[in-house]
């Protein structure tokens, strides 16, 4: 009798703690109808069977979302998906339609879901926005969560300037950005060009949302995947412990000089609304404003720069820059990871084999971002005229090329290999060339419009 009631007791302190954990969840799918959801744009079918809303693919029609009656702020939500092959698809959050961004269409936050080789489900686009905020470049273990055609679970923590992911149970994405703190949230049919795809599916079944007391259900944080952050000019708490500093502080020009002044340039260069940009002047080299440098020299170092450049426009982020070297016309002497625009701009077919492209080495070795994300397309790898990240990574000799979180370039300084490419390039005219242990950190005056933020560094090693 005793073992019945300790049985008992158990069993309703369990039940009772399972109730408490789902107080608060509210349903957004009723299992039945499409009540409280309307399609924002497209003419792909949204459907309801067996307890699922169906997206069916159709040929001839943009993405096409069906989205919630009302926004969503603070939230976790939760739901399942599964994809036909060969599909693409995604859940919107946080997203808005108004009639000043491109005629209503349906933009922001987007948890992907892929059924491609890529492997990028459960990262976040920024949908007709500011493109791929959080690939799985950075974090291989997530790519293998997707279950292909079959359902998969995911979790989403959106709280306050925290957008959290999980898949199957596996982190797969973190970042920190604070635009658009509240939206809707839409369930995506991907536009498709190819035959075979029509009448190809995406299914979504148990869709429900905690909007209160999150405290008591979100996940504690964690160091466990890369975290990326979107504030301007501003560093995360995470960021902060790790050991990231600004190097731009996004207002005033503390830090910085002309590589040949001992003082910032008068004319050239403009800081307004937290945005730092170099004048157009005529495509001349280091003519007008002239290059700046950090005023300090760093050797092994995490460097993360935002830029956007003009149609047509050319600089370049140097580094182990010795400002003593060029004396004369030009600019100064460094490694430059390239800015340019390659459709427009002519130096992009000259150098060799293409090594005066965006993210490229300059002159010495070509971006080849196929070798490191080889199913990603070439025009996702970067945003034509808007926002890109630049990450160059610094490990003694050993140096990586970032854009956009896919890596472009991957090098050993002072090689046999290396001093061979020197020598074949504009370089070769000054000695031992990019094997200094430390230099100033550059930003290039090449007489074209381009604007940079988020510059911020974490120096490696002791």
């Amino acid at each position: 009798m005793k073992i019945k009631l300790i049985l008992s007791l158990s069993l309703l302190t369990f039940v009772t703690l399972s109730c408490q954990r789902e107080v608060g969840w509210v349903d957004l799918f009723n299992g039945e109808n499409l009540d409280n959801w309307r399609i924002t744009e497209g003419t792909a079918e949204f459907k309801v069977e067996d307890g699922m809303i169906i997206g069916v693919s159709r040929l001839n029609t943009p993405n096409t979302f069906l989205a919630t009656d009302r926004e969503y702020g603070d939230f976790i939500l939760e739901y399942e998906a599964r994809l036909d092959s060969g599909l693409n698809s995604g859940v919107q959050i946080r997203s808005l339609s108004t009639p000043e961004y491109e005629d209503g269409r349906l933009y922001g936050h987007q948890v992907e879901l892929d059924a491609s080789a890529r492997a990028w489900t459960a990262g976040i686009y920024d949908e007709r926005r500011r493109g791929w905020l959080y690939n799985l470049e950075c974090n291989p273990p997530a790519k293998s969560a997707y279950k292909p055609e079959a359902w998969n679970q995911f979790r989403v923590e959106a709280i306050g300037n925290s957008i959290r992911v999980w898949l199957n149970g596996v982190p797969t994405a973190d970042i920190v950005d604070d635009k658009t703190a509240s939206g809707l949230i839409a369930l995506q049919v991907h536009s498709i060009k190819d035959q075979a795809l029509e009448g190809k599916m995406v299914r979504y079944r148990n869709i429900r949302i905690l909007t209160a007391q999150l405290d008591r259900e979100r996940t504690l944080p964690s160091d466990a995947i890369p975290q990326n952050s979107y504030l301007t000019n501003q560093l995360t708490e995470r960021e902060k412990r790790e050991g990231w500093q600004l190097l731009w502080d996004g207002e005033t020009t503390d830090g910085w000089r002309g590589a040949r002044l001992d003082h910032f340039p008068e004319k050239g260069w403009e800081i307004e609304d937290g945005i730092l940009s170099v004048a157009a002047s005529g495509g001349r080299e280091s003519d007008y404003g002239g290059d700046i440098v950090t005023v300090e020299k760093y050797g092994s170092f995490e460097l993360e720069v935002d830029f956007k450049f003009t149609e047509g426009a050319n600089s370049g982020i140097k580094y182990f820059v010795d400002t003593e070297l060029n004396q004369g016309e030009g600019s100064a002497i460094g490694c430059e990871y390239q800015i340019l625009d390659d459709a427009l701009h002519a130096d992009a077919k000259a150098g060799t084999a293409g090594n005066r492209t965006l993210a490229s080495l300059y002159d010495l070795i070509p971006a080849q971002a196929k070798l490191y994300a080889p199913n990603e397309s070439h025009e996702k790898r970067f945003n034509n005229y808007k926002w890109n990240r630049a990450k160059i990574v610094v490990n003694g000799k050993q140096v990586q090329h970032f854009l956009n979180g896919i890596k472009q370039v991957e090098y050993e300084r002072g090689t046999q290999m290396w001093r061979a490419l020197v020598a074949r390039s504009k370089y070769v005219i000054w000695p031992n060339f990019g094997e200094l242990s430390e230099g100033h950190i550059l930003l290039q005056d090449h007489g074209d419009r381009v604007y940079f933020k988020n510059i911020k560094i974490k120096v490696l090693g002791g």
